[in-house]
């Protein structure tokens, strides 16, 4: 849909679809299969003109060798970091564009750059884990120039403070969750950082250990004293325009 609108779809976790305002139908972050989050009408995602990855944990990468050799869905340009993309290329995936933390590439109209992530980021395969490069997030700058932020997996980290500077997101995607990334506290004080106008809180519920929550994090908010940030509490499989 052409109409001058981005569309972003939650799909639970930390996966999206997002459907450019040039048209483009990017997945970030391919996990639907074994997701319990994600809706049964979506777990089939269809045609994909991009795929980013922003790790290697399998609830991250989880359905990505699949759904990028699949000939519904193969996408034109499958983004991660470079060590991660060198394993897919070993499992048959084509089309691999890899890159690190603070490169800037132009995939498909887009204008995608790696920021830095803290986590970790071993492949798990064959009972091994393999190394898998580092955890990452993505700026993504869209046809319109409006740019969108996904922190991956992530602590809290200062720096932050230079995704705003450098790119001023206007939609920022955090993880809520605790155990694994940031909680509610520290996901508020990311907002602070990052200054955008709208926040998605993902990466929270899935599993037991994730006890972050949507009203925890605007309680965290509050106390922050971050104001006028808008918070989107979507559930898995809406859809919001932009």
């Amino acid at each position: 849909m052409q109409d001058g609108n981005y569309y972003l779809t939650w799909l639970g976790h930390a996966t999206f679809i997002l459907n450019t305002p040039g048209g483009k139908k990017v997945l970030i972050d391919p996990w639907v299969q074994g997701n319990p989050a994600c809706p049964e009408n979506h777990k089939k995602v269809g045609h994909l003109d991009v795929m980013l990855l922003t790790h290697a944990h399998f609830d991250h990468i989880g359905d990505a060798v699949t759904i990028a050799t699949s000939e519904e869905s193969t996408p034109s340009v499958v983004v991660g970091v470079f060590e991660l993309c060198g394993w897919l290329e070993s499992k048959g995936v084509k089309n691999c564009s890899g890159m690190n933390i603070g490169g800037t590439q132009h995939v498909e109209g887009l204008r995608v750059t790696m920021t830095h992530a803290d986590h970790s980021c071993g492949i798990s395969d064959g009972g091994a884990v393999l190394y898998g490069g580092v955890a990452a997030g993505y700026v993504i700058e869209l046809e319109n120039g409006k740019r969108l932020y996904h922190a991956g997996d992530t602590g809290l980290f200062s720096d932050l403070r230079l995704i705003h500077e450098l790119y001023q997101p206007e939609l920022v995607m955090l993880p809520i969750g605790d155990h694994f990334t940031m909680g509610p506290r520290e996901a508020a004080y990311a907002c602070k950082l990052l200054q955008p106008k709208s926040v998605i809180p993902m990466h929270f519920g899935t599993f037991g250990l994730l006890t972050g929550t949507t009203q925890a994090f605007k309680e965290e908010l509050a106390k922050a004293g971050v104001h006028g940030v808008e918070v989107l509490e979507m559930t898995p499989g809406q859809t919001i325009q932009k």
